[in-house]
């Protein structure tokens, strides 16, 4: 005899017997030969030997009760589940009215049993201690990005930072919308019923197989995220700065391999092939000392200091050159006395002087004021006054042509100049800073 049976003290939460269609009431039989699903009768069914089907009535069976003490040899394990329904159902605290659901117990009664046995009773405490951890330890594994000790950034909504972050809310630590947002859409009409074909029934499985499949790409998606911190994006691009500019061609080649290995296998390769980029550059300076004839660190100290003031030297006799070609115009006159100026104070400047000897030239944008002034470094804000560009336009053109570099791989000067429909000499000049920059490179 089997007393494991259904606790529900309701008849209609039970299927009905097969023999007579009527509600079963405890105790009742199970077939333990027949099902799923389970082949169920009443006492007088049973009795008289129902058969139906592949049912026999020699089959082994169960009886269904639940007739027997759980938590205390007072309470039946039916009267357990009547008292937990009836606190669900009346609100805990209402002992009168569980009492009176209940109809077998007092009020002390319910009231000293369940605050026994439900509530200071250490096993179930500890149970649902374990419960919890549990679960805390599950979302751990599939939440997203940051831990307890980071601080991730948090953009305004819509803002340039928030779509850079993929909609991400830091808060929540979740995302505005999910990988393949609409996954569960296909599970809207499934119905599992008992009349459905073997056909029907597997190609459901197959949409469930499938969704689930969904959702372990999602959770892969957001553990590529999490591992590599790929979030806090400036925070990643800033760290990315501190390697060559061949290094960071390559760190930017690799990201899409990210996902293949871990992030500390990535961050591997990458600090490799930075070292075997520094080895490399060494060569070539212990190759150039050998072709110079020095054989020795303290020969190369010295050939290193006199091929510097020959630079310098080299610098002061094209000067008077510079100053003849540019004493025609006055605004490029102007121009190469603030860079020598710069030089002179020991600041690198690198922008070229334009001429425009031959017609007068426009004086430099005032920037002052301008929206997007704050984004720009010294360097772009003097090109922005030389081609008189607007910095809010520049940062479009820039970040235009950034993107096209790295879908590319490379960008040429046609291609630059089919994305910004602006004069083919401000497109060259722009072009020609952010290469020499090193924002984007030639294919």
């Amino acid at each position: 005899m089997d007393r494991l049976g259904s606790f529900s003290n309701d008849p209609f939460d039970k299927p009905p017997c097969r023999g007579c269609s009527s509600y079963l009431m405890e105790p009742y039989i199970k077939c333990a030969e027949c099902g799923p699903p389970p082949f169920l009768l009443c006492l007088q069914c049973f009795t008289r030997g129902f058969e139906y089907k592949k049912h026999q009535s020699d089959h082994t069976y169960e009886i269904m009760t639940s007739d027997f003490p759980v938590l205390d040899p007072t309470w039946t394990a039916q009267e357990e589940m009547a008292l937990l329904e009836a606190v669900m159902d009346c609100g805990f605290g209402n002992w009168q009215d569980v009492a009176n659901q209940m109809c077998t117990k007092s009020k002390e009664e319910c009231e000293k049993h369940y605050m026994k046995h439900f509530i200071n009773n250490p096993l179930f405490a500890s149970t649902l201690l374990n419960l919890k951890q549990a679960e805390e330890a599950r979302t751990a594994d599939t939440a997203i990005p940051f831990q307890s000790t980071d601080d991730p950034p948090r953009p305004t909504f819509d803002s340039l930072l928030s779509r850079d972050m993929a909609g991400y809310m830091p808060a929540r630590a979740d995302f505005i919308e999910e990988f393949d947002n609409y996954a569960e859409w296909d599970l809207r009409d499934i119905d599992f019923v008992e009349d459905d074909s073997d056909i029907l029934h597997a190609l459901k499985i197959a949409v469930v197989d499938i969704y689930h499949s969904r959702l372990k790409e999602r959770q892969r998606r957001k553990k590529i995220i999490r591992d590599h911190g790929l979030i806090n994006l400036r925070k990643f691009q800033i760290l990315e700065r501190r390697y060559p500019k061949e290094v960071q061609d390559l760190y930017e080649t690799m990201r899409r391999f990210a996902r293949i290995v871990g992030p500390v296998e990535h961050d591997k390769f990458i600090e490799s092939h930075a070292l075997e980029f520094e080895l490399r550059r060494e060569i070539k300076r212990l190759q150039e000392y050998r072709t110079a004839g020095i054989t020795n660190f303290c020969s190369a100290r010295t050939y290193d200091h006199l091929k510097k003031s020959r630079e310098e030297e080299r610098l002061k006799r094209t000067m008077l050159s510079e100053v003849l070609h540019y004493i025609q115009d006055s605004s490029a006159c102007q121009q190469w006395l603030r860079r020598q100026a710069d030089i002179d104070s020991g600041l690198s400047s690198s922008m070229p002087v334009a001429s425009n000897s031959g017609r007068r030239s426009a004086p430099p944008l005032n920037l002052t004021g301008l929206p997007g002034t704050e984004k720009l470094n010294e360097k772009e804000k003097e090109l922005c006054q030389m081609v008189r560009l607007v910095p809010g336009a520049y940062l479009e053109y820039k970040s235009a042509l950034m993107n096209e570099c790295n879908k590319q791989g490379g960008l040429r000067l046609a291609q630059a100049r089919a994305l910004i429909k602006i004069d083919v000499n401000k497109t060259r000049k722009i072009y020609d800073f952010l290469i020499r920059e090193g924002y984007i490179t030639k294919a």
